[in-house]
């Protein structure tokens, strides 16, 4: 197994979800279809080149095209970190958000879930480059994914950009770098700064983990190093935590040690040590806030206030959000209905919100 499951492996893990076992949404799951595009000669930041590289995606529906030959229907939705476009095809997100008469309903919407480059079933380290894999960034990760909707997909319009955690970073980029590509955009749980404090302290933590494991041997390892993925493990897990949900499916000293001893030895089955490394390291570049003017569209930015990854307390959201001038900005009280992190993948929670946003954005969609 590799490293693409294990952001839902948290999630469920957390939501107090028996470890194994993945929720599907079977009539989501039976519909969903996958690709590949492979990109040739792209060219990253860091000035590195792959002849080919490959991105798959997940989809459901089909693209519609208005008499001037635009895309009216495209949904592009981006995953985590450590995810992949499939991981989002579960009850929680796309049961909800899919199905017959729902608000992105597959029959009416071309929703596109791509892998990101080092993720899934697209190009990443551990198919056999190892550490001599190009040193990727989210600028090269959104430039791929912009080639792979207009290139490989002819998708030259989008309805609507979504995306949770790493995917809502990924969106707030969308809509500055291609601000007249979509009617509207949906960033959740993420902050449009750069990645500084205790978010950027922890990243340091897994990747010194990786990096300063003699087994290690600077990525070139036969063999996973297995202290320094225990060590990245456990601070995920944290990261992705919910006080509430934890307390309420461990209630006692050993429900939480059987449960931490399980979820360890279920994750070093998953992980993959340089794929992680680059996934980790991928947010180096990433700075929003230069451009949050330059966002045209409606922008509704949804966070939890449970989120260790994004605390309330900062107030950065509130403060940055005045700058887009279609934006707003909800947080969601922390309840035994928010999930920590991982509430951007209840939809339910949140499904108002993107009610409200397609909506407001109906005409930028008929412009």
């Amino acid at each position: 197994m590799h490293s693409g499951k294990l952001y839902l492996r948290v999630l469920l893990a957390i939501a107090g979800v028996a470890l194994g076992t993945t929720p599907r949404a079977e009539s989501a799951e039976a519909r969903a279809l996958e690709g590949d595009y492979v990109i040739h000669d792209f060219h990253f930041a860091s000035g590195e080149t792959l002849p080919e590289l490959r991105m798959h995606y997940t989809f459901f529906g089909r693209a519609k095209k208005d008499a001037q030959g635009r895309v009216t229907n495209a949904v592009l939705i981006m995953h985590g970190t450590g995810g992949s476009g499939r991981s989002l095809v579960n009850e929680r997100f796309a049961g909800v958000l899919f199905q017959k008469g729902q608000l992105l309903d597959a029959e009416k919407y071309y929703i596109i879930l791509p892998d990101g480059i080092g993720h899934g079933k697209s190009s990443r380290p551990s198919d056999g480059l190892h550490a001599h894999f190009p040193q990727y960034s989210y600028q090269d990760m959104v430039a791929a994914q912009f080639a792979l909707l207009t290139k490989g997909l002819d998708v030259n319009h989008l309805r609507l950009v979504m995306g949770t955690s790493m995917g809502c970073m990924h969106s707030f980029l969308w809509a500055e770098t291609y601000p007249d590509f979509m009617d509207a955009v949906m960033p959740l749980a993420c902050l449009p700064v750069q990645i500084a404090g205790r978010n950027r302290a922890w990243r340091d933590l897994v990747m010194d983990g990786i990096r300063n494991d003699p087994q290690w041997m600077k990525g070139d390892y036969t063999a996973e190093p297995l202290s320094a993925l225990r060590t990245a493990a456990g601070l995920l897990l944290m990261a992705g935590s919910a006080p509430i949900q934890m307390q309420i499916t461990l209630p006692s000293k050993e429900a939480a040690d059987e449960f931490v001893q399980k979820y360890m030895q279920r994750q070093m089955e998953d992980l993959d040590a340089n794929d992680l490394l680059y996934q980790v390291n991928a947010s180096r570049d990433y700075d929003p806030s230069a451009g949050l003017e330059k966002i045209r569209v409606p922008l509704l930015h949804i966070n939890s206030a449970d989120d260790f990854i994004n605390p309330p307390e900062l107030g950065i959201a509130e403060r940055e959000i005045k700058r887009v001038k279609h934006g707003r900005f909800v947080l969601l009280p922390a309840s035994e209905q928010t999930h920590g992190h991982g509430t951007h993948t209840w939809a339910a929670v949140w499904q108002q919100y993107l009610a409200q946003l397609l909506d407001e954005s109906k005409n930028s969609a008929a412009d």
